[in-house]
């Protein structure tokens, strides 16, 4: 089951952030489910609070032994590759096609274990609405989305073996 709070970038967040994934994490575990943490970003206007963000995230996941999906860092790593990437949506807080789209290939590769790279760049939505992110941007959301799951700390677990 994937969680998400919010941006979490403040003390009293991160602090309810952690509380509520152990709460939910043992209902998980429970039903026979792992938990995962789908990190986001701040809104734009508080754009250097991303590590806290980031932070909040993992450290909830280290938390509970979960799988930690980085949206967020993936965010910034598609900025390194090209800084023009248009990933906030109008409201700047929500994503864009583009960060939805980055976000998406994050959410795969850490569920399913394979790269992101390579996944078709148009896709249809439920309601028969065909959406498409340009080849050449495409290929750059992929590289960050491969790049920041590679980056990502092993669970608690792994790192004792």
């Amino acid at each position: 089951m994937v969680l998400q709070q919010g941006p979490s970038s403040l003390p009293e967040s991160r602090a309810n952030l952690r509380e509520w994934t152990a709460r939910f994490a043992e209902r998980i575990r429970a039903a026979g489910g792992e938990p995962a943490l789908y990190t986001v970003w701040p809104e734009e206007s508080r754009f250097e609070f991303f590590d806290e963000v980031i932070e909040s995230y993992r450290l909830a996941a280290e938390d509970v032994g979960g799988v930690e999906l980085p949206a967020g860092a993936a965010w910034l790593m598609a900025w390194d590759l090209n800084p023009a990437l248009q990933l906030y949506g109008p409201d700047r807080f929500h994503p864009s096609l583009e960060g939805s789209y980055l976000a998406a290939l994050v959410i795969y590769g850490g569920l399913s274990g394979r790269s992101p790279v390579g996944l078709p760049a148009s896709f249809r939505l439920p309601s028969g609405l065909v959406r498409h992110v340009p080849a050449a941007t495409a290929a750059i959301l992929q590289q960050a989305a491969e790049q920041a799951l590679a980056a990502r700390a092993a669970p608690v677990s792994q790192r004792l073996r």
